[in-house]
């Protein structure tokens, strides 16, 4: 199981937002500067997210993505948030980003998700936030019809492999990562996971790692990094020791 420490951009900064409202948001630095310190305590994956791209619906913050690419060589890095056509996710691979994560495209603009699945099998994913099981969209701000459940396996039928699935109730809230909605996730598809939303303590790692599902693929870790609540380093090294 892969750890993510996530860096949120927005307005070229490194913030968290709680619950992903645009006015609530917290400062932490430089995108370049938090994927440095990441990187530097043994982050294998960045998960980024171009914030103001998810507000506007196409990507804002490129050029800060491409100096952590520059910067950060040894780390692999995904990037979500406003990318809805096929130029975006052109562009962005160009730069070097390993995996391209759509969101609103891959319900409002499926024949985009279609053909970037075909170009790039191992190199799309598709984010499902939801609160109360429904699928949020637009940086969360607008309800889809239907849930997360339906979402995913209409994902799977057009050839996604992976998804990263948020409890966006959960976000920003050190209030626990919801287990039991990532497992029914896994147990009800065929998809790999990334779980996501309201990671607190090592304890929340724990209890994911100890499901000891093979297609638990990763954990994305946030605002408990930035308010030191978690060690990553140290938690990496408790990961892999097991």
């Amino acid at each position: 199981m892969n750890l993510y420490p996530a860096i949120d951009i927005l307005e070229g900064r490194a913030v968290r937002l709680r619950q992903g409202r645009k006015e609530d948001a917290t400062v932490y630095g430089t995108p370049v500067e938090m994927a440095r310190r990441w990187a530097e305590a043994g982050a294998r994956w960045i998960h980024v997210v171009d914030l103001d791209g998810a507000f506007e619906g196409h990507p804002v913050n490129t050029d800060s993505i491409s100096r952590i690419r520059s910067e950060c060589p040894g780390v692999r890095i995904e990037v979500g948030g406003g990318i809805r056509d096929q130029e975006a996710i052109e562009g962005l691979i160009d730069i070097g980003v390993d995996r391209v994560i759509l969101g609103t495209a891959a319900v409002r603009h499926p024949d985009v998700l279609r053909s970037a699945v075909r170009r790039f099998p191992d190199r799309i994913a598709v984010g499902i936030d939801a609160r109360d099981g429904i699928v949020r969209l637009s940086g969360w701000v607008a309800a889809a019809e239907l849930t997360a459940l339906e979402l995913a396996a209409e994902l799977e039928d057009v050839g996604v492999g992976i998804v990263i699935y948020t409890d966006i109730s959960r976000d920003g809230e050190l209030s626990g990562v919801n287990v039991d909605a990532t497992l029914k996730m896994l147990e009800t598809t065929r998809l790999q996971v990334i779980a996501s939303g309201g990671v607190s303590t090592v304890d929340d790692v724990v209890k994911l790692r100890d499901l000891n599902h093979p297609r638990l693929e990763g954990v994305i870790i946030g605002k408990a990094l930035y308010e030191g609540r978690i060690d990553l380093e140290q938690t990496l090294a408790m990961n892999h020791a097991r």
